[in-house]
């Protein structure tokens, strides 16, 4: 009969943690934001290869949609590669990843001198449009001034 309670109890507990862990995991507020000017992590090699490989499956397969049935068949062409034979799509990640390397050390370097004003984080884009606006709205502002 004790075999039987600790059966139970054990149960029931691994049920709680189970609740407690499916709670947990439905809340996002413990996670830090993700800044949208962080520098996307480069493509690995199999990615490279599978850029290409996606417009040529299509080519050859137009009326297939599945999005699993060309990975698996990608996935089957990069296994059957061989070294040298995957070495352009290794070199061009690697370039990837060296200029990924480079953004992160900008980043990284922007994020270490600390937050700036509004006026600055806006682009260059922005602020040329800003500028352009001002323009207009002084020429405006003297033909306001001459109606009144």
């Amino acid at each position: 009969m004790k075999g039987g309670k600790s059966k139970s109890v054990t149960k029931s507990a691994k049920l709680s943690v189970d609740k407690k862990s499916t709670k947990k995991a439905g809340k996002k507020s413990g996670k830090a934001a993700k800044d949208p000017n962080k520098p996307k992590r480069p493509a690995s090699a199999f990615f490279v290869f599978m850029e290409e490989f996606r417009v040529q499956y299509k080519e050859e397969h137009p009326k297939n949609k599945s999005v699993a049935a060309v990975g698996k068949a990608g996935g089957d062409k990069w296994k059957s590669l061989s070294e040298a034979e995957k070495r352009p799509y290794v070199d061009k990640a690697e370039k990837r990843k060296a200029e990924y390397e480079k953004n992160m050390k900008a980043y990284n370097k922007r994020q270490a001198e600390g937050p700036k004003d509004d006026d600055e984080l806006e682009s260059e884009k922005s602020m040329s449009e800003v500028k352009d606006e001002e323009e207009e709205d002084d020429e405006g502002s003297g033909d306001e001034d001459d109606d009144e």
